[in-house]
């Protein structure tokens, strides 16, 4: 299991955030707004919560996943 200070984490868990953050600029959705639309989906998170999640890039798959169709991305390019 690779550790949280792992170079390799780390550069994965940055790619994550940053890949989010892009979606959610792209799309133009704030994080209150995301926190809005996943809590339609039955998922709560509150906005300072989020942001720190965002933040940090140490986020699930499944969490990314959620986000990504809270906010209707249907393609990634990686």
């Amino acid at each position: 299991m690779a550790r949280k200070d792992d170079p390799q984490t780390v550069e994965y868990e940055t790619r994550a955030k940053n890949l989010l953050k892009g979606e959610l600029k792209r799309k133009g959705v704030t994080y209150g707004q995301l926190v809005e639309k996943l809590a339609a989906m039955d998922i709560h998170e509150t906005e300072r919560n989020l942001n720190n999640k965002i933040s940090r890039g140490g986020f699930s798959a499944a969490f990314l996943l959620q986000c990504l169709s809270a906010i209707e991305v249907d393609y990634l390019r990686l």
